[in-house]
């Protein structure tokens, strides 16, 4: 099987497990009151079950959550609505790449759930020829690629551009083809893609890190 296909597939099981684990972490529900109670389904899966039933609650998910492998995902930016559905990641640390200071509601989470915050600082730009800051995305890097921090988030604001250049980054690590890099990409950015963020992806040197480990946590977080 070629690489591509490989990676395709990755990609695939990846969507499937986000699936699987959004169904997971439901409230139980019998099939009747499933029947009964027709609501908008708010974490955006098609997976039997993920419907909000009268007098529950419901585990939502931040904007643009998905996994990114085990013991690493990726979002928008956290609201409170979204505390409950964090904590079934059972997270230990936040990646955080925006400059503007953490807020306070969301500080006291980290705080109550033992999660540490790691803060990289990147100024969102539209114009297209604005700098990524590569030792910025390398020390991140860093970061993700230590299994101690796992489970872990990264986050931005709506979790496509500077989030995408992390993760885009990370997945030259893996060896993936660029192809299935933007794919990937372009998927979450969409209608916002950027060809410079996807350049600073095709361009950004991996040899100073590629030394470390590329290691994999499992969901569990061991304390």
């Amino acid at each position: 099987m070629q690489v591509a296909e490989l990676q395709q597939n990755l990609v695939q099981h990846q969507h499937k497990e986000n699936k699987i684990m959004c169904k997971k972490i439901q409230l139980s529900v019998s099939d009747t009151e499933l029947h009964n109670n027709h609501h908008h389904n708010s974490c955006g899966c098609d997976v039997d079950g993920c419907h909000k039933v009268e007098g529950e609650d419901l585990f939502i998910p931040p904007l643009n959550f998905a996994m990114v492998d085990n013991g690493i995902f990726r979002s928008g930016f956290p609201e409170p609505a979204n505390f409950s559905f964090l904590q079934t990641l059972a997270l230990r640390s936040i990646i955080y790449l925006c400059p503007e200071p953490y807020p306070e509601a969301n500080m006291e989470f980290l705080k109550s759930n033992g999660i540490k915050l790691y803060q990289f600082g990147i100024e969102g730009h539209k114009e297209p020829f604005v700098n990524i800051p590569e030792d910025t995305i390398r020390e991140a890097l860093k970061v993700v690629l230590d299994v101690r921090n796992h489970p872990l988030i990264i986050h931005c604001k709506r979790g496509k551009h500077r989030t995408g250049c992390l993760v885009g980054c990370y997945r030259k690590l893996q060896k993936w083809c660029l192809s299935s890099v933007f794919d990937e990409y372009q998927r979450f950015a969409a209608a916002k893609a950027r060809v410079s963020d996807q350049r600073f992806v095709e361009l950004f040197d991996i040899s100073t890190i590629k030394h470390l480990p590329i290691t994999f946590s499992s969901f569990k977080r061991l304390d």
